[in-house]
């Protein structure tokens, strides 16, 4: 073999070693990054898979459950009747908007021990939810009649 034949085979053999190791760490970057919605009732009901899987799990945070040490919080999800113990030891301080009662959504993994490890907690505004204040309501015009449509005449409004 010719020593220009052996430098295109130790080229190629490079290129697919390459090749190789950027298709295994773009399958395993996407397996880490892959995490499962469920409900509590679901994670309750996963068994055995429930402790090998990255999962975000949502509920209510039950009034009077959460414990705060710096940015370790630990606090209850509520779901209907579904109760989870939540331990969240993320790297940032929990939002403003996370308190008593508002939606939350915890990223992470739940324990053999029953308790669910955050790394990553997210809640919603519980104000952007809210109904308006009766003062805070559009005035509706009045509904015109058919035959005022048709004549275009002013509509009245009827006084009792």
């Amino acid at each position: 073999m010719s020593s220009q034949g052996k430098t295109y085979l130790k080229f190629g053999a490079a290129t697919v070693v390459i090749v190789c190791l950027l298709g295994y760490l773009a399958y395993t970057g996407v397996q880490d990054s892959k995490s499962y919605y469920v409900t509590i009732s679901e994670l309750h009901k996963m068994g055995n898979g429930a402790y090998s899987k990255r999962l975000r799990v949502a509920g209510n945070v039950q009034p009077g459950s959460i414990k705060r040490t710096g940015t370790h919080v630990q606090f209850v999800l509520v779901e209907q009747s579904q109760l989870l113990s939540v331990d969240y030891t993320g790297t940032e301080a929990p939002p403003d908007t996370f308190k008593d009662d508002s939606q939350a959504l915890a990223d992470g993994s739940f324990g053999h021990d029953g308790v669910f490890h955050a790394k990553a907690l997210q809640a919603k505004c519980a104000s952007k939810y809210a109904p308006q204040q009766p003062g805070n309501q559009m005035q509706a015009a009045p509904v015109k009649n058919v035959t005022q449509l048709q004549s275009g005449a002013p509509s009245a409004v009827a006084s009792n």
